[in-house]
């Protein structure tokens, strides 16, 4: 069974196979962790996500990882050009970038608090869904060994602490 970790820090830095973007369903890589990635990584990120755009709420692409130390970026679409997100969508985009680390046979997906920057939605209740969706995953045939999320701030931090504890309890 893969590893669950739960660690504060900048997705930007994560060392996994892959880390995933908190994006909205055209791919404009503007603030939050979309701007931070882009930022680090290059505008050439951006461009060949656009260019895969737009595509329905809740599925997701993958593109190269421009000067991150992943090997790819997984653009979760969890929120439209409304900048709106809610827990179907959450579920959705996280199920459908686990998805996408299974089809490229990945080890390692590094994931943000989707949903929770832009398109506010309460940390305590993503990290539920997301929590949820990454077990149901793993339960299955997966070729990932690790999933981290990473978290920006206290408040996101404590969130996926506290709901990791409460689903082993």
């Amino acid at each position: 069974m893969a590893k669950i970790i739960v660690t504060q820090g900048d997705i930007s830095e994560a060392t996994a196979d892959a880390v995933v973007n908190a994006a909205n369903n055209h791919f404009w890589m503007g603030a939050g962790v979309a701007g931070a990635l882009r930022r680090k990584g290059g505008q050439e990120i951006e461009d060949e996500a656009v260019r895969k755009g737009p595509v329905p709420v809740g599925d997701a692409v993958v593109t190269g990882a421009g000067k991150l130390k992943a090997k790819y970026v997984i653009h979760a679409a969890v929120m439209g050009q409304d900048l709106a997100t809610d827990a179907l969508k959450i579920r959705a985009a996280t199920t459908s970038a686990l998805l996408r680390a299974k089809e490229l046979g990945l080890r390692s997906i590094a994931f943000p608090a989707l949903g929770t920057g832009v398109g506010g939605f309460p940390y305590d209740e993503c990290a539920k869904i997301m929590l949820q969706a990454v077990r149901d995953h793993l339960a299955g045939p997966t070729s990932l060994e690790e999933v981290v999320f990473v978290l920006y701030g206290d408040q996101a931090y404590k969130a996926f602490q506290h709901a990791t504890a409460a689903q082993e309890a």
